[in-house]
């Protein structure tokens, strides 16, 4: 099987597929500033496509399928549809806002490999403001309890200019309860797909070399300014001497380096300098379906397609005149798929020179899926 994988990265065609991410539900109990999908009336996976993606499995060698969402937990089948991917061979992963692992504890110890918490604040008072929601007490307990039960768990932090301040008081929080790793990002505020749509896309003036602090703010107030920018230069020089053990042992899962890069990319929105280079080939090991059927090459591109036959109005071309819907092994080989792999590994989608979560599978990292 991982000479499969191998394959996949000496053309666009995919010969296997390591990495499956399913949106179970475009419903969310929380009420983030970056995101607006908790505003839409919830729609749920239906059942039909869940089963025929578990039957594509072993056919396609998926390794990791990653629940995903929305809040995946809210879907009301959730456990169930991760016990049918592990009885099918797969490892999962459970992508989540943690505010139901305290009640469903024992339902995630039960049914999933992994679990990758958000957690945007190192206080209460943050959270709440990025969050939408007073939960950063009930999230640390829940982390704990699932903990307690063995799972290994990971802390992802959006860092935006409401938290990055926070950052040592995150990774205390995080250790606290005993989690695994620490992991950061920085908000995505120039990727059309990635987010809403905005009155004035930032993306359409990314680069300039005099943006001016006001207007900056104004299209993006979750990005930092110049000035913060300099705050968090010396938080990350601090927290390399204050948590050195940390980051030798990989508990927090980026080297000072690598945050450093987020630095670059704050201060490449405000015009000042380019963007850090992107080394990334999602499109050729992962694939996301969104809770219609919908086919993304990753989180950050447009769709290509649709999958199974979950809203028979939802079709991905036609055949004699007549609608269909694809398998995912013909979907994620179609011809938009493979235009849009061609694409991003020629340099054609500015999106990925921006990307502020790129995945990279080299040769040994896929021989070990």
């Amino acid at each position: 099987m991982a000479f499969r994988h191998l394959l996949n990265l000496a053309s666009d065609h995919l010969t296997s597929l390591p990495i499956l991410i399913l949106y179970l539900t475009d419903g969310c109990n929380s009420r983030c500033v970056t995101c607006d999908i908790w505003r839409n009336p919830r729609l749920n996976m239906r059942r039909e496509l869940v089963e025929q993606l578990v039957s594509e499995v072993k056919p396609l060698g998926i390794r990791w399928v990653v629940l995903s969402g929305g809040e995946a937990m809210q879907h009301p089948h959730w456990a169930q549809i991760a016990r049918r991917f592990r009885e099918a061979g797969a490892r999962l992963i459970l992508l989540t806002n943690g505010l139901f692992l305290r009640k469903q504890a024992d339902d995630v110890i039960a049914s999933v490999d992994e679990v990758v918490v958000s957690l945007d604040g190192g206080t209460a008072a943050t959270y709440e403001a990025i969050r939408g929601v007073d939960a950063f007490g009930l999230v640390l307990e829940g982390m704990a309890a699932v903990h307690a039960g063995g799972i290994p768990i990971t802390t992802r932090t959006t860092l935006q200019r409401a938290n990055f301040a926070e950052m040592p008081q995150i990774i205390d929080a995080a250790k606290s309860v005993g989690v695994d790793h620490v992991s950061f990002l920085t908000v995505d505020v120039s990727n059309p797909y990635a987010f809403g749509d905005r009155e004035i896309p930032i993306s359409s003036i990314v680069g300039a070399t005099a943006l001016p602090t006001e207007l900056h703010q104004a299209i993006a107030p979750e990005a930092l300014t110049p000035e913060d920018c300099d705050r968090l230069e010396q938080i990350i020089a601090t927290l390399e001497r204050t948590h050195a053990a940390e980051f030798t042992s990989g508990q927090i899962a980026e080297s000072p380096d690598k945050l450093r890069r987020m630095l670059t990319y704050f201060r490449a929105l405000l015009g000042n300098g380019d963007f850090p280079p992107v080394r990334c080939n999602a499109p050729h090991t992962s694939a996301v379906v969104q809770v219609d059927g919908t086919l993304r090459p990753c989180y950050f591109l447009p769709t290509m397609g649709t999958v199974g036959a979950s809203n028979p109005s939802m079709r991905t071309g036609q055949r004699g005149g007549a609608e269909y819907s694809l398998p995912l092994r013909d979907a994620i080989n179609s011809d938009a798929a493979l235009g849009l792999r061609h694409a991003y590994r020629a340099g054609e989608r500015a999106e990925c020179g921006r990307c502020v979560c790129p995945l990279y599978k080299g040769t040994r990292a896929l021989i070990q899926l």
